[in-house]
């Protein structure tokens, strides 16, 4: 029975500690995939902004399409402002994925440490009893290795006592019949 406790006391620390682990991957993974996708939009929305530039860039709308007109100089300062305001939300959006992924490090790390010192009490636990366990039974082994002397001893107290009794029993039989004898 001890060695099957000994075999599934482990086996179940890491059923639970794998089972709060993929837990709490799901939730975390899932915030970090919600910020790295609001990333991927804003580049991509930089990109398609970045191409709109591009072509306000080529436009001349100016005398005979020869020539960029004040319009076509504030389309392109105006696609450009859109830009640097992107590339600002940009930054700010990578800044707390960053925040979310060192958050994710450091959770991970305090549950490994916290996971160490549970698994370190369980061990200690274990060798606690398996070493409780042997003390058992080098007990049990020394008061079995001893029933066989101390039933001898109980056998000859025993014998004593109905020899003694019968003694007795004789005695006071020898002490009726005498009586009897002296008054008949």
């Amino acid at each position: 029975m001890m060695k099957f406790l000994r075999f599934l006391l482990p086996i179940a620390v890491l059923f639970c500690f794998f089972g709060q682990a993929k837990s709490q991957n799901n939730a975390d993974s899932s915030s970090f995939e919600v910020q790295r996708s609001r990333v991927n939009d804003l580049l991509d929305a930089r990109q398609q902004k970045f191409g709109a530039y591009d072509t306000s860039l080529t436009q001349k709308t100016g005398l005979f399409g020869l020539f960029k007109s004040k319009g076509d100089m504030q389309k392109s300062i105006d696609i450009l402002k859109d830009i640097v305001i992107t590339d600002n939300n940009i930054f700010l959006e990578t800044q707390k994925l960053l925040k979310i992924k060192d958050f994710e490090k450091d959770k991970y790390q305090q549950l490994a440490t916290d996971y160490d010192k549970q698994v370190s009490a369980y061990i200690g636990t274990i060798s606690k009893l398996q070493k409780e366990n042997e003390k058992l039974r080098a007990q049990g082994d020394k008061t079995s290795g001893n029933l066989p002397l101390s039933n001898i001893l109980l056998y000859i107290a025993l014998l004593i006592i109905a020899v003694l009794g019968y003694l007795l029993y004789k005695f006071k039989a020898q002490q009726t019949a005498s009586k009897q004898q002296n008054l008949g």
